[in-house]
């Protein structure tokens, strides 16, 4: 150990510093959590000896209210998320599993931005050149704006951006970078927050836009402490599955903007493609005259996304009744189901229940609860509800049928997709009045959602 080291103990989900090793936390309740590194006292004699700066203080009034200028990137899935485009001096934070396809992501957005005469500087600590290359070559054209730097050193990267100055920066990934100044190793607590720290510095006294790809763990948050989160601008997750084409990117925290939106990629063999009409894509190879299927919508920011929903109900084998849930809350499918039984009288206790969102996307919003509803009643009784019909609107205990937001905006989107009929909250009839061309029946509880289907598909 070095001379005038210390052993200390980091809690890796918040990064709470003790000099003994716990089970649990004390800060974030996490268990088995902290981890033993090796640190070096800093040297706070030179601090004390330099002259302070004079602290300047300022009002409301006199601060300068001008909008902030954007970099719009070119992609408009990627500018919807980020507010509207990059914000000057800002550092923006990229997560998701390994091969979703985070670098080949922010590798088109060094393409589109080199394409309008930005410097831009791309630091991998990962892989070769060569590997950059090959990546690039299935992309398309590139400008000699865009410069590689293959590099884990954290002094010598600064030095590089300080030497080149380029407008934005894009660093793959944090966990690699290490400070000379911190003697644990590559990817621990103190070595991600140092590295942190230092590239936050030079976005904001330099005014570049620094972009830094993060691992995730199994349990899908950025590998590392829990202040690299609060430390970053905005924080963005890529989801989705890799056995599937398609992916979201999602905003999980935006000081520039609304964290409500997302955006609709479909992976291809030249990169990352954008889906602008995600309704369309997920809706494709819909089962015809099938029971158990109904389309539901979901609202994203201010994106409203049509997706189906199936369910599956048949007599159990065991005396103890099999539920699952794929792309939704399992605890919320259970309560609709309880719902049913006691609201509705529909004996489920007995029958094995299998509810999925097709296309493999997850949706949490209490709006597609009717269409969970619907779906479950149509495979329990093997009758098929209209493919020209939509559905929506929270359900709640008593068995009634509440309003969700903006239902004019979903009822547009059924409308421009070819359905034919409406089944939304009754007292979301007024906002949707506007809309023409499509029959909109508004439903107070679940037995009347399940007798206009019916009286409709009749």
């Amino acid at each position: 150990m070095a001379k005038g080291a210390k052993t200390v103990y980091f809690c890796q989900n918040c990064g709470y510093e003790s000099s003994k090793w716990t089970g649990q936390c004390p800060a974030c309740k996490e268990w088995n959590t902290f981890v033993e590194e090796t640190v070096k006292p800093k040297n706070t004699q030179s601090v004390h000896t330099q002259e302070r700066k004079p602290a300047v203080v300022s009002t409301l009034s006199q601060i300068p209210t001008d909008k902030e200028e954007r970099t719009t990137v070119g992609i408009e899935e990627l500018d919807r998320v980020l507010g509207g485009g990059i914000v000057p001096g800002s550092l923006i934070l990229v997560g998701g599993d390994p091969g979703i396809g985070k670098s080949t992501l922010l590798l088109q957005v060094c393409q589109k931005l080199c394409g309008k005469g930005r410097k831009l500087l791309y630091v991998s600590g990962e892989e070769s050149l060569q590997q950059i290359k090959m990546r690039a070559s299935r992309i398309g054209k590139f400008t000699d704006d865009l410069s590689l730097l293959c590099e884990t050193n954290l002094e010598t990267i600064r030095d590089m951006i300080e030497q080149m100055k380029p407008e934005f920066v894009v660093i793959d990934s944090i966990q690699t970078m290490y400070s000379e100044e911190v003697t644990s190793a590559p990817g621990s607590v103190s070595q991600v927050r140092e590295a942190t720290g230092v590239l936050m510095q030079i976005a904001k006294v330099l005014g570049i836009s620094i972009f830094i790809i993060g691992h995730v763990t199994k349990e899908g948050t950025v590998a590392g402490p829990r202040v690299l989160e609060h430390m970053v601008d905005t924080v963005l997750y890529f989801e989705g599955d890799r056995n599937l084409s398609y992916r979201i990117l999602r905003s999980v925290k935006n000081r520039f903007g609304s964290t409500n939106e997302i955006g609709v990629f479909e992976m291809r063999e030249e990169g990352l493609a954008e889906v602008p009409n995600p309704s369309e894509y997920m809706l494709q190879g819909r089962p015809e005259d099938a029971s158990g299927s109904v389309v539901a919508c979901s609202l994203e920011g201010t994106r409203p996304i049509l997706i189906e929903i199936q369910a599956l109900v048949c007599p159990t084998s065991f005396g103890f009744p099999r539920r699952t849930a794929t792309g939704t809350d399992y605890n919320r499918v259970n309560l609709l189901m309880a719902v049913l039984e006691k609201r509705g009288g529909y004996n489920l206790s007995s029958c094995d229940a299998y509810v999925n969102l097709a296309g493999g996307i997850r949706m949490n919003e209490p709006a597609m609860d009717l269409g969970i509803v619907m779906a479950i009643i149509s495979s329990f009784k093997n009758a098929p509800i209209g493919s020209d019909t939509m559905v929506f609107g929270e359900v709640g205990l008593s068995g009634e049928i509440r309003a969700v937001s903006q239902p004019e905006i979903r009822v547009a989107e059924a409308k421009k997709l070819g359905f034919s009929t409406c089944i939304i909250p009754s007292v979301c009839m007024r906002s949707v009045s506007k809309v023409k061309g499509i029959e909109i029946i508004g439903v107070k509880s679940v037995r009347d959602a399940c007798a206009a289907i019916m009286g409709n598909k009749r």
